[in-house]
This record gives structure tokens, sequence and C-alpha cells, in this order.
């Protein structure tokens, strides 16, 4: 097992002392009237609302959407960052030798771009439905075996949509590195924002794998989930570091 395998692991074990404030805080949410109360009709499809209606709706007491919804869209920004340096830099007579690199880069960020968006809508989804296994009844031993079952399920979902995000803002951070390197000078800055905008993301979806996996009884998908993670994560904090340290020495 590798350093940052086992460190995950380490933070596994104390957090399973926090899974009894996790599973009630989570009852509360099941329990409160504003949770019963979700406008499903703008939930459903957060995509065609404002910056304005998402964020009313962040600061709210709703359940959704929450930091895995800003996780997915911060490393969407990120994305179309990469996105606006490489469009600033193709079909520039002065950049053609970098053309073809910065179109495959292109490419990719919009590729990433797009299911990063279809994520922040998952996240949601994804929770909502955890939010409704609770809400089961659990007066008889057939009923909390059943509920019991469901919120498991639902909690393997729940933990796959952020390492999705972490999987993705980990491939921004690298196309970040090749914008800010090939891509048009005046523009480097943004590569700098993207680069901390996926990594801002990335370490959101890490906390947040990490606490969905807390409430997870099977340990084999848990280990082999925090192993993913490790395989991702590894040597992100100092390549990060390193791309930042290159964008600020071209301004």
């Amino acid at each position: 097992m590798n350093y940052i395998f086992i460190m995950y692991l380490n933070f596994y074990v104390f957090a399973l002392r926090q899974a009894q404030d996790e599973r009630t805080i989570i009852q509360h949410l099941v329990d409160s009237k504003s949770n019963h109360n979700f406008n499903h009709s703008l939930m459903s499809n957060i995509q065609n609302h404002s910056i304005q209606t998402f964020l009313d709706n962040l600061a709210s007491q709703s359940a959704t959407p929450g930091g895995g919804s800003v996780a997915a869209l911060m490393g969407a920004q990120g994305a179309a960052l990469v996105s606006m340096v490489c469009n600033l830099t193709i079909g520039k007579p002065k950049f053609a030798d970098v053309e073809a690199e910065m179109q495959s880069v292109l490419d990719k960020a919009e590729t990433l771009r797009g299911q990063l968006i279809d994520l922040i809508q998952q996240d949601i989804d994804a929770f909502n439905r955890l939010i409704a296994q609770y809400a089961l009844p659990k007066e008889t031993e057939e009923e909390k075996a059943v509920r019991s079952e469901a919120i498991q399920s639902v909690l393997k979902e729940v933990t796959d949509v952020p390492m999705q995000c972490v999987r993705a803002c980990a491939e921004i951070i690298r196309l970040s590195k090749v914008a800010a390197e090939m891509g048009n000078p005046n523009v480097v800055s943004d590569a700098g924002a993207a680069l901390m905008a996926a990594y801002g993301a990335l370490k959101i979806s890490v906390l947040n794998v990490l606490i969905n996996t807390v409430s997870i009884k099977d340990s084999s998908f848990v280990e082999n989930k925090l192993s993913e993670l490790a395989q991702a994560t590894d040597g992100i904090d100092q390549q990060v570091e390193q791309i930042y340290q290159s964008v600020k020495a071209k301004l």
C-alpha cells in the first residue's frame, strides 16, 4: 500500500467515529420540514437556471445542491477556462506550430466540461435518492432490513459521483499544464485559474468520497474506492504547485 492509500485508510478509521453524527444529520434532513418541500422542478434541471438561483438554493436549508454540485461546477469552470486558452491560441499564425496540440487539448477539455456539467445534476439526484431511502419506514425488523439495504445501495452511487469528479478534475489539471506551456501567453493567468478551479474541485470531491465511505458497510467496496482515490490523486499536490509556480513565472 502506498503512503496516500494509508493516509486515506487512516482517515476512514478515524471518520468511522463520526458516522453516527453523519447519520444523525441525514436523519435531520429527512425530518426537516424544509427538506420535504424541495423545489423538484428546479432541482430536476439545475443547468437551466441562473447563477443567482443556484447560489440561493445552495445557501438555503435544502440538502441539495451541496458541496458535490459545487465541485462539479468548479471543475466545469476549470475545463471551460482551458478551452478559452485554446480558443485564443488556435487559428493565430504565431501559434501555428502548437495548433494541433491545442486542438487536442480543446477537444478533451470540452468533453470533460460536458461530463462535469452532468455531474452537477447527478450529485443532486443521488443525494435526493439517499434522503428518500432514509425516509423509508423502520418500524419492523423487515422494514429495517429493507431500509438498510436500500441505504447501502444508494450510498455507493453517492460515492461514485465525486469519484468521477476526482478523475475528471485530475485530467483538467494535466490539460491546464499544456495550456499554460503552449497557449497564448496573454491568457496564461487563465490557464492558472483553470488549474486552481480544478484543484479546488478535486479536493472537495476527495472529501466527499471519504465522508460517504464512512457509512458503507461493504469493506471491499470501501477499500477499492480508497485505493482508486489514492491512485487518482497520487502526486497531484506537487504537480499543482509546480504548474502554479510555472504560471507565476510567466506573468
